[in-house]
């Protein structure tokens, strides 16, 4: 059920207020431009600077503007584990088809306290979890056996890996089973993540070209290296732009280029810089998502 390119969706708001109509218009694009899955309130829609309310209400919108039709992971992480077991059964109770779940940032859990947080929050909510390990956000790395003990939990079904080390597919495969679904958290790097038996990526990228991303990911899940790499080099600076400063902040930047938002952000992100808004533009023209 997980797998090809699931789109990180940023979060649109208008005069600081989360706009919900082009929140849900985003979704309805992403869907008929062949996304596979969708995250809301994930990094990528701004989760730390949301309220609970908004929070939830925007997981509401995602799978009601869905309807059925792809499946909607909710980022239901936070740093109590009490809070993102109550993100997670509002995620569930919405109708959500999974939660991805961050580690617990900041605070820095040991191996056995990350274990002891995600088998909580899996205890208290039925409903798949898939686990988020990006240590360059939360400054602590889920170990493969620590994954593989999670792993034996009926809940856990995955992981959203963004740690970087593209051998760990094939490592935590290993330990896991090919059923085990694990997702690349970077765009750049997917290419090489799907060749080590991937199934997906969680792109920031498909934002402002989900029709390339779905291609790019299709002719992976075919084995069609040759056509993925084609599209490797063609998203790449595209993929590279995005990232130049924090995102979401360059990724907003570009949705709003092609009418999808805004590009409004909340503190303590700002918009990025002329030569980053360069950049952006020149790469999506590129690709030929901007005219």
């Amino acid at each position: 059920m997980f797998r090809g390119s699931i789109v990180a969706l940023i979060t649109p708001f208008r005069d600081g207020a989360v706009d919900e109509a082009a929140f849900q218009s985003l979704v309805e694009w992403q869907i008929e431009q062949g996304s596979s899955g969708l995250v809301p309130c994930g990094t990528t829609g701004e989760s730390p600077t949301l309220t609970h309310e908004e929070h939830n209400r925007l997981v509401d919108l995602c799978v009601e503007a869905a309807a059925g039709r792809v499946p909607v992971i909710a980022g239901t992480g936070s740093n109590p584990t009490a809070e993102a077991v109550a993100l997670t059964r509002h995620a569930r109770l919405a109708g959500a088809d999974a939660a991805l779940l961050v580690s617990p940032y900041y605070n820095k859990p040991t191996q056995e306290g990350l274990f002891q947080h995600f088998k909580a929050v899996q205890d208290a909510v039925d409903i798949p979890i898939i686990l988020y390990n990006i240590p360059g956000r939360t400054s602590v790395d889920i170990r493969p056996e620590t994954m593989q003990r999670l792993r034996e939990l009926p809940n856990i079904v995955g992981v959203k890996d963004a740690t970087s080390d593209i051998a760990r597919v094939s490592a935590q495969r290993l330990l896991m089973g090919s059923d085990f679904v694990q997702l690349s958290g970077e765009d750049a790097s997917t290419l090489g993540f799907m060749a080590h038996g991937g199934h997906g990526c969680i792109s920031v990228t498909a934002n402002v070209a989900p029709a390339l991303c779905a291609a790019f990911q299709d002719a992976c899940l075919k084995g069609d290296f040759a056509t993925a790499l084609s599209f490797q080099d063609r998203l790449l600076p595209l993929h590279s732009s995005l990232f130049l400063e924090t995102s979401p902040a360059p990724v907003k930047y570009g949705a709003s280029l092609i009418g999808k938002c805004t590009g409004e952000l909340r503190l303590p992100l700002v918009p990025p810089t002329e030569d980053t808004r360069e950049k952006v533009r020149t790469s999506m023209t590129h690709v030929g998502v901007l005219n």
